[in-house]
């Protein structure tokens, strides 16, 4: 599989980050929190290369690391 893309590559990703807003809509932090990790691994399996979820982790991992 290619390296992970961080270039945006959404379709009308305003319309997608409103999409998963409202799915939180309603819920309690941890209920929330748990809708996360079933995304999380819901696109994770649809991936499915453990080298693009390694990149994936470290990618996300250096944006928390970043100062502000």
């Amino acid at each position: 599989m290619p390296d992970l893309i961080l270039d945006p590559n959404i379709d009308r990703p305003d319309d997608f980050y409103a999409a998963l807003i409202a799915a939180h809509d309603g819920l309690s932090k941890e209920e929330s929190d748990a809708l996360n990790a079933r995304l999380i691994l819901i696109l994770a399996n649809h991936v499915g290369d453990r080298e693009t979820l390694s990149q994936a982790l470290a990618a996300a991992r250096l944006q928390e690391d970043e100062p502000e």
